[in-house]
């Protein structure tokens, strides 16, 4: 790390500057580009937020639970290119100025040190590392929670400051873009101390930005789900019902790699995958009494009260688990546990603890070493199954199931972005038509249907010719008569 590092009179070690933050988000992309393959298809949810601009394929359903934020994200690249490596790119440098500029928010409210150490131990995060290059919502989430909460505090402290007020609202619109409920999460204890402080220009400028941010989804609900309260209860139906759930042990499970776990069962990971998990929550406590005790709880609290309000539904609220869910609130804890960190290794005048920054080496070491496994297994096992995805969209193609066609079953969203047709299924969270629709579009253009679970034809299909690729059934309608327009 390209920090500035001098040794004083009194022996202390100092160590920052104001590149280091910098210096961390150009590592931070630089090493997603390196051991997360540029090339590496585009995953289910990815394929539905970029086909709503991309031209590869046609738009593939879009449930309630969306928002249409990453579609707004990625349309720079996705709408004129059909390119994945070039759309990662993008997404890796953006995601590196995004960190730079959320850390930026907390200069003055921490050393340089801390904020460079906080950034990398959230950019080194294997799910960070994975999802930031994705065409996903959660990394947004994350940076705009952190950039949100440093702003807000600084807007507190100097209630005229323009560049913070314009702060808040930006990040607050680009949580609301990206996950509208995940940014009243977050930014909850915002609200309510502003609130309790009576600080009306931070609370107006705050929710003028997830009014901004949300408008969106709210006129979306309105047009095609029969409005907010329908589209939050349809959402809570495809998501298996939002209620009590403990949620702690499929979020442990999920460390593993498992970038959803559901249903989320087997055994827990071993301790060396899950021990930092645990460790993040106590050095974030240990960063609160140390706050309180130097009469400065702010800067550490407020952060911290965000993160725990940002982990609550995916930890307590909700029936399965996926790794990103937390990246907000890891992304709000990492700037206190860094902070803890360096009171753990150094003494109030700055000199090193040589036993207890031995020990805290020898474990961010480990950590590291667990975070870039995973990953490796993760990024592997991605590749693998989606280059099966594009194998099987190869073969369809020889069929002679090649664009403008039409693909139907449960999984067919993905397979049908791949060989270019059009998605449908007729029942579950993705259904959008209906038998005699795809009976009607079989006369006019190729259609294929997916196996259910045991692997037999749909009612409509069972007279279609039937295949099998790899572990995947596929029934494959008469030619149609004539060629047509899309389905």
């Amino acid at each position: 790390m390209a920090e500035s590092v001098s040794v004083t009179r009194a022996g202390a070690l100092r160590l920052g500057g104001p590149g280091a933050c910098a210096v961390v988000a150009g590592a931070f992309t630089a090493v997603q580009i390196i051991l997360v393959p540029p090339a590496m298809g585009l995953g289910w949810d990815e394929i539905v937020y970029v086909s709503q601009v991309g031209d590869h394929a046609p738009a593939a359903f879009f449930s309630a639970p969306r928002a249409r934020g990453v579609t707004v994200l990625v349309a720079p690249v996705a709408s004129w290119s059909s390119s994945t490596a070039l759309l990662r790119v993008y997404l890796a440098v953006l995601s590196g100025l995004a960190l730079h500029l959320a850390l930026r928010t907390w200069s003055g409210r921490f050393p340089p040190r801390v904020l460079a150490t906080g950034g990398a131990l959230f950019a080194t995060l294997w799910v960070t590392l994975f999802y930031a290059p994705s065409a996903m919502p959660n990394y947004w989430v994350a940076v705009g929670a952190l950039a949100c909460a440093g702003c807000f505090l600084r807007a507190l402290a100097a209630g005229r400051d323009r560049a913070a007020l314009w702060g808040i609202a930006g990040s607050a619109a680009l949580m609301a873009l990206m996950r509208p409920t995940d940014a009243v999460y977050v930014t909850a204890p915002l609200l309510v101390l502003a609130l309790a402080t009576r600080r009306w220009r931070p609370l107006a400028v705050l929710v003028a930005g997830l009014a901004a941010g949300g408008a969106q989804w709210i006129v979306e609900a309105y047009l095609s789900h029969g409005g907010p309260a329908q589209r939050l209860s349809d959402a809570s139906r495809i998501q298996g019902g939002l209620g009590w759930h403990f949620a702690v042990d499929d979020q442990l499970r999920g460390l593993i790699g498992r970038t959803l776990c559901r249903p989320c069962t087997g055994p827990l990971p071993h301790p060396a995958v899950t021990v930092w998990w645990f460790a993040l929550w106590a050095l974030a406590a240990t960063a609160l009494v140390v706050a309180v005790r130097a009469r400065r709880p702010a800067p550490t609290a407020l952060p911290l009260a965000c993160a725990v309000t940002a982990a609550v539904p995916y930890l307590f609220l909700i029936g399965y688990a996926a790794p990103r869910f937390l990246l907000p609130a890891y992304a709000l804890a990492a700037l206190p546990v860094a902070d803890a960190l360096w009171h753990l290794v150094t003494t109030g005048r700055g000199r090193w603890r040589p036993v207890a920054a031995t020990v805290v080496a020898l474990g961010l070491a480990g950590h590291l070493a667990v975070q870039f496994v995973v990953l490796d297994r993760t990024v592997q096992r991605t590749v693998d199954d989606r280059r099966a995805w594009a194998h099987t969209a190869g073969e369809l193609h020889r069929l002679g199931v090649r664009p403008p066609c039409l693909l139907t079953g449960h999984t067919a969203i993905p397979l049908a972005y791949y060989t270019g047709c059009s998605s449908a299924a007729t029942g579950g969270n993705n259904a959008n038509i209906t038998v005699p629709a795809i009976l009607d579009a079989a006369r006019r253009v190729p259609v294929a249907a997916l196996g259910t679970s045991s692997g037999s034809p749909p009612p409509y299909a069972r007279s279609w010719a039937p295949y099998r690729f790899d572990r995947l059934h596929l029934y494959v309608a008469p030619s149609p008569a004539r060629a047509g327009g899309p389905a």
